[in-house]
């Protein structure tokens, strides 16, 4: 279990702790571990995790030794897609390393950069508390502020970030939180009478069901729309190019190393903005994250900052800046 700085809510639930599994490879004089960090929104909890391990575990998982032996045993055992995440990233690091090669080398994807900048996330709190937050969290060394919200609080939280830090470029966060198109465009034309707002980009407002209202609001929203929960593991992306202008992957959503990449070169691919995100994650699943970094233009990798006392300090932060380890 993993213990928070401050509880981590959005619009659709609330936390003070995580619950996330790790799991191992070892052999040849290497190992590689991998982090699944379970999503309620998909119906993934730890418990779930366990028990699909446990059948991992059964039926031939310590024997695993290649990608494909990986993919065969979760066609026939399939696994949630944080589960299915960790299994590969910790298959990966093993065969890098056997292979002496960087994650990103034998992944076949550009070298990171040696520091990479990341988006810092707020949570949804009382607008009262907003400024001491900023304060505390020393919120304005990063580049660009996430903003989680929901439909009725929203613009207030936004009102106060604006008053604290104008002209900061914001990200803000609906999680499906406005149920039409709509209540978008009336919240879109408040905010911008807001003072000092720096709008940069509007991610998932309404739920992924609602696709017929974003390809009514992406020409009118006036600020580019990203997707998140309306992209998961596969995706029609000439369907999501008529509803959103970018794309936020996060390889717990999509269930691996090989279809994170995939998912990001086919949003560039499609005239998309491509952007890497992250759950609340320690630095194992950050660290992974990092590996594909250079496929993305945003990255948004603030979920081990959101720990108390992160155990691995894989990855560290400086001035809004993420850098690997070495």
């Amino acid at each position: 279990m993993l213990p928070l700085r401050y509880t981590w809510k959005i619009s659709r639930n609330a936390s003070s702790s995580k619950t996330n599994m790790l799991v191992k490879v070892a052999g040849n004089g290497n190992s590689g571990q991998g982090e699944a960090a379970p999503n309620v929104r998909y119906g993934e909890t730890p418990e779930l995790l366990q028990q699909q391990f446990a059948t991992l575990q059964e039926h031939g998982l310590p024997d695993v030794a290649t990608l494909d032996e990986l993919d065969a045993l979760l066609a026939a055992h399939p696994a949630a897609h944080a589960l299915s995440f960790a299994l590969e990233a910790a298959l990966v690091e093993w065969l890098a390393a056997c292979a002496g090669q960087p994650v990103w080398q034998y992944l076949g994807v550009p070298a990171p950069a040696p520091t990479a900048a990341t988006a810092f996330s707020l949570p949804i709190m009382e607008p009262g508390a907003v400024a001491a937050f900023l304060s505390t969290q020393n919120a304005s060394r990063f580049q660009l502020l996430k903003i989680k919200v929901n439909a009725t609080e929203g613009l207030d939280l936004l009102r106060e970030v604006a008053r604290a830090l104008p002209g900061h470029p914001l990200l803000v966060d609906g999680n499906e939180t406005w149920p039409d198109a709509d209540g978008v465009l009336q919240f879109l034309e408040q905010a911008r009478a807001l003072p000092g707002l720096h709008l940069r980009l509007l991610e998932q407002p309404m739920p992924a069901a609602c696709a017929a209202d974003y390809r009514y609001l992406r020409p009118r929203s006036g600020v580019p729309l990203l997707a998140d929960e309306s992209v998961t593991d596969s995706a029609d992306f000439a369907d999501i190019a008529e509803q959103f202008h970018g794309v936020n992957v996060k390889l717990m959503k999509a269930g691996g190393f090989r279809r994170g990449i995939d998912l990001l070169r086919r949003t560039r691919a499609h005239g998309l903005l491509p952007m890497l995100g992250c759950m609340v994650e320690t630095t194992v699943g950050i660290a992974a994250a990092l590996q594909i970094g250079s496929l993305a233009d945003v990255l948004d990798l603030d979920g081990f900052l959101i720990i108390q006392d992160e155990p691995f300090g894989l990855v560290t932060e400086a001035e809004g800046l993420l850098q690997l380890r070495a």
